[in-house]
């Protein structure tokens, strides 16, 4: 372990880590053989409970990370009241005594509070310092900065503001997310003051990611600049690759969808429509060759030169950042 990774407010004595790098939570993409490969390559990897149909997948997915692997586990949690199945997944992280979780969208009392008598530590996705000084109130162990460079759903600040403002506000570690694909990236955010990163995208373009060869391809063959915001998904604006289906269609709700979302009656079964046809559109882009592709991803594609393995993408991550 290098001297640089080695402070008590290191994301590697948080989590007991060799490199202070979490696999970042990723929607239909994130599995178990990543999370293998991550954890043995020194880093921590983390899985949207989601990601799984059934309850059981699940429970089996981490007893084989755990049978391959030695290191701690996370998972991501919707923890708003749109998850139907939030119950479920959180009695089954407490039993299986997940080593974190990372919450997102909606209020993380609930899971700080079962998680906290069992030594789970608990990090929250916050988008601004308003919501990050609520979290910590409430107890949680680490901040996951969400910044404007991140994929998925991004926040409004970039991460050269975000961070020092965090830092200088709160007094729990910041982690920084979004924008890193290389070591002197990582090493940027260190230096504003993060105690580690959270990094996904690059992580799409690998051996072990299960998604179509053409999604990968598209990693590797598209930039920063191809990334556009799109409200077509979910309801929120969400990072995808501007593909030639994605520029007919375009990036904004129709006038009847506007229309019908600002319908407080209607407003949520709107949302909840939206997010069931995003997400059925993202699966068939995702493990499928077709021209409806709608490919999710950050701006930290442009540091993707290929499709490696787990393992290399953390290697060459390190090497960069202690050159």
């Amino acid at each position: 372990m290098t001297n640089e990774f080695t402070n008590n407010t290191s994301l590697c004595d948080i989590l007991n880590i060799r490199y202070p790098i979490i696999m970042a939570p990723m929607f239909l993409i994130s599995n178990a053989n990543m999370l293998i490969e991550a954890i043995n390559s020194g880093i921590t990897g983390c899985v949207p409970a989601h990601n799984y149909r059934t309850d059981s997948q699940f429970r089996d997915a981490i007893k084989m990370i755990r049978e391959k692997a030695t290191g701690p586990i996370g998972v991501n949690l919707i923890v708003n009241k749109s998850n139907i199945k939030f119950k479920q997944q959180l009695k089954s992280c407490l039993e299986l005594k997940i080593d974190y979780i990372i919450t997102s969208l909606g209020s993380p009392e609930k899971t700080i509070n079962a998680c906290k008598p069992l030594g789970i530590k608990v990090f929250c996705d916050v988008i601004d310092v308003k919501y990050a000084l609520k979290v910590q109130g409430l107890g949680c162990d680490a901040i996951i900065a969400v910044n404007k460079e991140a994929g998925g759903h991004a926040g409004p600040i970039p991460a050269k503001t975000l961070i020092p403002e965090l830092v200088a506000t709160c007094s729990i570690p910041i982690i920084s997310a979004g924008g890193v694909s290389n070591g002197k990236q990582m090493k940027e955010m260190m230096d504003l003051g993060a105690c580690g990163i959270s990094m996904g995208s690059p992580f799409i373009a690998t051996d072990e990611a299960e998604v179509s060869n053409a999604y990968k391809q598209a990693i590797v063959d598209y930039g920063a600049k191809d990334i556009v915001l799109t409200e077509k998904l979910s309801g929120s604006p969400c990072t995808v690759i501007n593909t030639p289906y994605v520029q007919k269609v375009g990036t904004k709700r129709n006038f009847l969808e506007t229309l019908l979302s600002k319908n407080k009656k209607l407003k949520k079964f709107i949302k909840m429509l939206t997010w069931y046809k995003g997400t059925k559109a993202l699966e068939r882009s995702a493990f499928s060759t077709t021209y409806e592709t709608v490919w999710c991803a950050g701006p930290s594609i442009e540091g993707v030169k290929s499709i490696r393995p787990v393992k290399q993408v953390v290697s060459d991550l390190i090497i960069d950042f202690e050159a």
